[in-house]
């Protein structure tokens, strides 16, 4: 039953908002008391907090499946966007967003877990890529690795980025584009362009 739970309320919560679900609403949801909840979870927060890390988890394992791929560098970036934007469906109600404005200590701790995870992801893929010719061997890898991480941060940020004017989708074509083109060869380049052309 608590996995059921987590299952339900991660959907609710990414496409209705932390903040605007209740616990009520799960259990009419669900077909259940709230009662039944309160048993696996003491709290609403209890329970924003395993879900978060619930999707956490999920994105993790899902990025990690694509790195053992061992696709080109490129691709694999492409690859990692496609399924981070499947499973967060478009982030309708900006879940990050909320969490930073109501729970700002599930936020911190979730950050400081997708800090880690991305700047390893990152490092790997950038000497990877340099490796292959794909990116510019002069490029700061821990730098850029740290910057890469700093923007996606600042993509679901709504007072930079308003979500009536910038789509999530558009956000993170237009920043892949800017970060590939940044640090890419003529070789990378070329890898670009074949990749855009098959509508990546």
């Amino acid at each position: 039953m608590k996995e059921k739970i987590i299952i339900k309320s991660t959907e609710l919560f990414l496409n209705l908002g932390f903040k605007s679900v209740t616990m009520d609403d799960i259990a009419n949801e669900m077909g259940i008391s709230k009662k039944t909840i309160y048993q696996h979870f003491q709290n609403k927060t209890k329970l924003v907090e395993t879900t978060a890390m619930h999707v956490f988890e999920n994105i993790s394992c899902g990025i990690d499946d694509i790195c053992a791929l061992d696709k080109n560098p490129v691709e694999e970036i492409y690859e990692i966007k496609r399924f981070v934007m499947l499973h967060l469906k478009d982030e309708k109600s900006s879940p990050q967003y909320q969490l930073q404005k109501y729970y700002p200590k599930i936020y911190a701790s979730l950050k400081t877990k997708q800090f880690q995870k991305m700047l390893g992801c990152v490092t790997r893929n950038l000497e990877r890529g340099v490796a292959q010719n794909l990116y510019r061997d002069s490029i700061e890898i821990d730098f850029i690795a740290r910057l890469y991480f700093n923007s996606m941060t600042s993509l679901k940020d709504q007072d930079i980025f308003p979500r009536e004017n910038f789509s999530m989708a558009m956000l993170m074509n237009n920043f892949l584009e800017y970060h590939l083109r940044g640090i890419c060869s003529n070789k990378g380049l070329e890898k670009i362009a074949n990749l855009n052309t098959n509508q990546i």
